[in-house]
């Protein structure tokens, strides 16, 4: 083997280390159908203590937010872990409204025990009827009109004795009284009693005539006065007529209303509505004389006017948890402010928008009240006002349904003032780990009220009992979604692919969205096929599949680079100049493509030039890595002598923003071999981020590099010698598919692993990196050594022709150059080969 080979190999990573291998005879099973039906949550113990302490601490403000990426089945354990707990507790109360006798505008709210809502309604409604039909049959009696009669008798008589005596006194005065439609007439008469007529009246002297109007003057102030009194008699008879009939309404609905307030004489708040309920029955007894009128079909309104004079004793059964098992659960899906806190509606009549307390509706937290609530985060924060009412009835301990159109209209409209009921609720809220803290941060009552964070992560520690939990976890969501059972190979395969999508051998992926994806087409494949089992050819079928109906663009790019259009070269040796890997995120769908990374160095005295960033297609962390490549040059090559050079690096065939500082390394040690003129193996291409110490430091999608970059190889030609030089930090990430661990294992396609630059330089050109001495100097025959020579000659020539003055004045030049403008960064999408599509991003 070969100096250069044996550089390589040492540093080459076995085919082994690019996958876990899920063992199949490591599981305890044949198929899914041996395990248990229980699902289960995996790997998520922080947030399940944080749920079980929280569901059972009663304090106000223990509330729960639970956070974590989408996918990780907080949704489904909060849910399951909320019912299960509010199984063991009781059913809360039912909540009534009714009406306010002494305020209408504002009814009146009055718990009763779950199921005790429907039972008072039917015995008010009951109540009603009996009333309605035991008045009607007191005011048709016969004894009831006896007493009236001696009533109204009474005072004819009282009124017959005023009159007769008027009628006395108008003799005595020579006039006779006539009652006519407009009032009492005096009538002067003859001493036989006959009226006088207008011929005798004109034969009265003058004297005569003065005397008579003078006693029908008299006479007209004792008729008043008569008047008068008869008035007062017949206010007074029907009073006594009111008071008869309250008296005897009173006798007859005191006894059944007593026998209900005996029923509810643990409920105090009934009981007091019951004695104003009937105090207003007795006053309002009219309405139930007239309930057995029947209006005429033109006057529709009367009868619509008298069911709503029976509203008032109705109930308005706001909560019924008569069917509740232990402690309510409501989701709700769409948090509006009148859907959590309930509102009061209109009706249309004649032109005119009315409401009463029956119109009272009730929102989620009524509905939750004395259980549970599940918001999700995005829902709740998105609706108007919907978060402060929320946070305003939590501090407050209380639901208060308000119109909130009357705040924002110009004129208040007259509506209902409903009681508020008290609130005990459990709220849990689900949403992303960055909406948690930005209301930590940003909202003062969040702390307050949500004391417990829930936080799901995105992966698990793969360990042999997770493991078997995980299988079993499958085994439960194929019984569940009536799947086909799974073989152990075929479980052995999922969870492979669960480590792959969290791109760690050592960690399986939380995300049991993607893997019930896999699940349920894994599941179809084989339906399709005929088969009775899942087994791993299927899995890795659905795998396939999926890629294949996202990867459209992927392939366009690879013909692209096999026609020549886009300039890769994967064989050879050029120095300069090598490929850099970048990931392109496109929805759902990742994938690698390489491109080609040059350098150029020259005289002068700017430093590294970043062209990309020169042309503002540069991100800030892609200048950021830029700018540390000239802090390594300094710190390795100037400790003696000042750098001094122009360095041009750029992303070749880039029409899009360069985002990421993946390819800092790359493009290292691209400037390195132009600097040394040191060919550098075009097969291999390189990814990875470097600090100012030249050690190499992770990234990510490693796997979607070194799989895009190996399908370039192969439609181009594979040779055996080709391969990805990754950060060592990054050998856990690997889980390459099976087509590119096959190639690493037969040895068609290799990858390497670098600590430092140093160790990277070897791999790529095959000659020591060279390691400086005390007094900075490297061994001949490095790359280091060629590196500091060339600078040095560089310094060399600069100085030759540039006057001692300007090279000052161009040392404070370099140094402001070496401070970086802040330019903005574009939002525009990347171009695409595809016009039909643009992909979203692109991440070195």
């Amino acid at each position: 083997m070969s100096a250069a080979g044996e550089l390589r190999a040492r540093h080459r990573v076995s085919g082994d280390q690019v996958r876990w291998t899920c063992p199949p005879d490591a599981l305890p099973f044949a198929t899914t159908d041996e395990l248990s039906e229980d699902e289960n949550i995996v790997g998520q113990e922080r947030a399940v203590r944080a749920l079980d302490f929280a569901l059972n601490v009663p304090q106000a403000g223990y509330n729960i937010f639970v956070s974590g990426p989408v996918g990780t089945g907080r949704n489904t354990y909060s849910m399951s872990k909320v019912t299960k707990n509010a199984a063991t507790r009781p059913a809360p109360a039912d909540w009534i409204y009714v009406h306010n006798f002494q305020q209408p505008d504002q009814p009146i709210a009055i718990p009763l025990p779950a199921g005790g809502g429907q039972g008072f309604r039917r015995e008010l409604e009951r109540l009603v009827n009996e009333l309605k039909d035991a008045i009607r049959k007191l005011f048709a009696s016969e004894t009831f009109d006896v007493k009236r009669s001696g009533v109204v008798s009474q005072f004819e008589q009282r009124g017959n004795a005023i009159w007769r005596e008027l009628e006395n006194e108008a003799r005595r005065q020579g006039f006779a009284l006539q009652r006519t439609p407009i009032g009492i007439m005096t009538v002067p008469v003859t001493p036989s009693g006959e009226p006088m007529s207008d011929e005798q009246l004109a034969q009265l002297t003058p004297e005569q005539r003065q005397e008579l109007e003078r006693r029908h003057r008299a006479l007209q102030e004792i008729v008043a006065d008569a008047t008068r009194r008869v008035r007062v008699i017949e206010r007074e008879a029907k009073d006594a007529l009111q008071e008869l009939e309250r008296s005897a309404v009173l006798s007859v609905a005191s006894h059944a209303v007593e026998s209900l307030k005996q029923r509810y004489a643990d409920h105090p708040r009934i009981a007091a509505w019951l004695d104003r309920f009937l105090a207003d029955v007795v006053e309002r007894h009219d309405d139930f004389k007239e309930e057995g009128e029947q209006p005429t079909p033109a006057l529709p309104f009367l009868a619509q006017r008298r069911a709503s004079e029976f509203t008032r004793y109705r109930v308005n059964l706001l909560i019924d948890n008569s069917e509740t098992k232990g402690a309510p659960v409501v989701v709700e899906p769409n948090p509006t402010y009148y859907n959590l806190l309930g509102k009061a509606e209109y009706r249309g009549e004649f032109g005119a928008l009315v409401t009463d307390f029956m119109m009272i509706k009730p929102g989620a937290l009524h509905r939750a009240n004395g259980g549970y609530l599940i918001l999700q985060a995005r829902d709740v924060l998105s609706s108007p006002l919907s978060w402060e009412g929320l946070k305003r009835a939590l501090k407050s301990r209380e639901i208060r349904i308000e119109n909130i159109a009357e705040q924002y209209g110009v004129v208040p409209t007259a509506t209902l003032r409903p009681e508020p009921i008290p609130l005990d609720i459990k709220v849990v809220v689900i949403g992303a780990t960055l909406v948690y803290h930005l209301l930590y941060q940003f909202d003062d009552d969040f702390s307050k009220l949500f004391k417990i964070k829930a936080d799901f992560d995105i992966d698990v520690e793969r360990t042999d009992p997770v493991v078997r939990e995980y299988a079993q976890a499958l085994g439960a969501i194929c019984r569940s979604r009536g799947l086909l059972p799974f073989d152990r190979g075929a479980v052995a395969r999922t969870l492979e692919q669960s480590a792959r999508i969290a791109g760690d051998q050592h960690r399986l992926s939380m995300r049991f969205n993607e893997i019930i994806d896999v699940l349920y087409e894994s599941s179809a494949w084989a339906k399709s096929e005929g088969a009775s089992v899942v087994t791993a050819l299927h899995v890795r079928r659905a795998i396939d599949e999926h890629i294949h109906r996202s990867n459209r663009i992927e392939e366009r790019i690879r013909e692209l680079i096999k026609d020549g259009q886009l300039l890769v070269t994967v064989d050879g040796e050029a120095s300069g100049q090598l490929n850099g890997l970048s990931v392109l995120m496109l929805g759902d769908y990742a994938f690698g493509r390489p491109a080609r990374i040059t350098a150029r160095a020259y005289v002068g005295g700017r430093g590294v030039i970043n062209i990309e960033r020169e042309t503002q297609m540069s991100g800030r962390i892609h200048s950021k890595g830029v700018l540390t490549l000239g802090a390594y040059l300094g710190g390795k090559f100037a400790q003696h002598r000042p750098l001094s050079l122009n360095a041009s690096l750029t992303f070749e065939q880039t029409y899009e923003e360069v985002e990421g500082d993946s390819a800092s390394s790359t493009e290292l040690y691209a400037l390195l071999s132009d600097l040394a003129g040191v060919p550098i193996d075009q097969g291999i291409a390189v990814t990875g981020s470097v600090n100012q110490k030249g050690e190499i430091q992770p990234i990510g999608g490693v796997n979607e590099k070194i799989e895009g970059y190996y399908y370039v190889c192969k439609a181009l030609g594979l040779t055996g010698r080709q391969g990805v030089m990754i950060p060592h930090q990054n050998l856990r990430n690997l889980m390459l598919d099976d087509e590119v661990t096959a190639a690493v294992r037969d040895g068609r396609f290799h990858i390497w692993s670098a600590r430092t630059i140093d160790e990277g330089l070897e791999v790529l050109t095959g000659i020591p990196a060279g390691q400086a001495d005390d007094e900075g100097s490297f061994p001949e025959g490095t790359v280091n050594f060629k590196v500091s020579q060339r600078l040095g000659e560089l310094a060399d020539r600069l100085r030759r022709f540039i006057p001692p003055r300007a090279r000052e004045d161009g040392a404070r030049e370099e140094v402001r150059d070496e401070v970086p403008a802040r330019e903005p960064v574009t939002d525009a999408p990347p171009p695409s080969p595809d016009p039909s599509k643009k992909p979203d991003q692109e991440r070195e």
